[in-house]
């Protein structure tokens, strides 16, 4: 039986109350008190080791703040948890996602391949931070600034699978030209957004190719999609509109999602042609 997963973003962001805090920040949390109850330390002394103040080890603890990765890399050697906390920062980063995403987060940091269409923005997985940051602060409705900076940081976190080695992952992105031309956060953004596309496709296991306005009608015109085949080899299309995350595991709806794909290959630019078309675009801002 194939599966479906669909969640909507209408609150995505915005934190209620504390039974609505992620699970994961509440069980690392949890541990960083244990860890510091055991070592003898207060908050505050925990917090002077560290580089921290205070009131960020209590959010910590409380479960009100996530965590960051050099928050752990402190934590760990000060309280010698044995890679405990270091273990759960995925969890951490992940729960930093707006709730639509989630279920996608796990299976793509699972996956050995992921091929992509992207028809109107440059893929969370190749932006730049200030490019990312121009998105989130566009957001309607607005997101608090803590919920800008969550989402920030997790949606950087996942460019690691981009240098992951084991597994490593091969990607493939086909980005529409249109897309590129898209000045989000201005011109000098967008710069360096391009400028970063080309370091990006300059990794053995990254291809970028563009789909030129030109090819007025092809197989992606509907809209984006996103192909994941797993360490088992189990392969997923994810299918996002509006904060609306499809996902669909039935062996014949992937598979003809895979042959639309292979048709959108061989109707892009290929990558050197699609380089070219990148640094001539960098060349006009």
């Amino acid at each position: 039986m194939g599966r479906t997963t669909q969640r909507e973003c209408g609150t995505a962001g915005r934190r209620g109350p504390d039974k609505e805090r992620p699970a994961a920040w509440s069980a690392y949390g949890k541990l960083v008190r244990l860890f510091r109850e055991r070592a003898g330390l207060t908050q505050q002394a925990l917090a002077d080791a560290i580089g921290y103040s205070m009131e960020q080890v209590a959010s910590v603890e409380q479960g009100r703040r996530p965590a960051k990765a050099v928050f752990t890399e402190a934590a760990e050697r000060v309280l010698d948890a044995g890679g405990a906390l270091r273990v759960l920062q995925p969890d951490v980063d992940r729960a930093k996602l707006p709730l639509f995403f989630q279920d996608f987060a796990l299976l793509e940091a699972e996956a050995v391949s992921r091929f992509s269409y992207d028809p109107m923005l440059v893929p969370g997985l190749l932006q730049t931070e200030a490019y990312a940051r121009a998105l989130l602060e566009a957001h309607f409705p607005p997101l608090e600034e803590d919920a800008i900076e969550q989402h920030l940081t997790a949606r950087l976190a996942r460019q690691s699978l981009l240098t992951r080695k084991n597994p490593c992952v091969v990607f493939s992105f086909i980005l529409e030209e249109g897309a590129l031309r898209r000045a989000v956060g201005g011109n000098a953004v967008l710069a360096e957004q391009l400028a970063h596309l080309r370091e990006c496709s300059r990794r053995r296991n990254v291809e970028i190719q563009v789909m030129p306005t030109r090819q007025a009608a092809h197989s992606g015109v509907n809209g984006q999609i996103v192909l994941l085949e797993t360490v088992e080899r189990r392969q997923f299309v994810s299918i996002e509109a509006q904060g609306i995350v499809n996902i669909r595991s039935d062996w014949d709806e992937v598979s003809e999602f895979w042959l639309r794909y292979g048709m959108l290959r061989s109707q892009a630019l290929n990558t050197e042609e699609s380089a070219r078309l990148i640094e001539r675009m960098a060349g006009e801002l």
